[in-house]
């Protein structure tokens, strides 16, 4: 991966102190637990086999991830939907 530029790594310190979200305690729930996110850990060779599919499909590795799921389970269930 090329090194950031000068102007890269300010836009992107601008761009994350400005979006960085806020943690409110006893708020209830949180944007993971609403919606069920989960991470995953790959093996070394799967986590960059799908980074690359991702760049060169232009998405990201959760889009291809869940791009892939759904075929999966299209062709498990016969419902040929994605």
């Amino acid at each position: 991966m090329p090194e950031m530029t000068e102007e890269e790594a300010d836009a992107l310190d601008e761009l994350w102190t400005k979006t960085t979200p806020k943690i409110k305690v006893g708020s209830g729930g949180g944007y993971f637990s609403e919606h069920q996110a989960q991470m995953l850990l790959l093996d070394e060779q799967t986590a960059r086999l799908l980074n690359a599919k991702a760049r060169a499909s232009r998405q990201t590795a959760s889009e291809l991830v869940s791009v892939l799921v759904h075929r999966e389970l299209a062709l498990t269930t016969g419902n040929g939907e994605h």
